[in-house]
């Protein structure tokens, strides 16, 4: 139920549901969404490498508009995750970095694509 404010409006309590729900989900809504990929600059760069076999850190960097650290840092807990792999060389003296979504990366893209559509089917009642 819900109770007026001091203002007069109606608030729902913090664990109402909401239209469409099922009890586990009034909880934690969005509890079959991958945070690792819901974070918006590891969700752009895993969307950047999807259609690509691989991508140079060069490339991801322009593409994304992310700082060298910034991108850095998220290619790391990419990596980490298991959803990316990156293999370091040397060019003409100057260090280049490949990276490639692995297999684990890209059902995990799927996924969360899927979840999401999900989570969001309601709002075309």
């Amino acid at each position: 139920m819900s109770e007026p404010d001091n203002n007069g409006i109606d608030v729902s309590p913090a664990g109402a549901k909401r239209t469409g729900q099922t009890d586990g989900e009034s909880e934690r809504p969005l509890a079959d969404i991958d945070q690792m990929l819901h974070a918006p600059a590891r969700l752009l760069i895993a969307t950047h490498l999807y259609v690509v076999d691989a991508a140079d850190a060069v490339f991801l960097q322009n593409m994304t508009g992310l700082t060298w650290g910034n991108l850095s840092s998220h290619l790391r807990k990419l990596e980490e995750a298991g959803y990316v792999a990156m293999e370091k060389s040397f060019s003409a003296r100057k260090p280049k970095t490949a990276v490639a979504l692995t297999d684990k990366g890209r059902a995990a893209l799927r996924d969360y694509r899927a979840a999401m559509l999900r989570r969001l089917e309601p709002l075309d009642a």
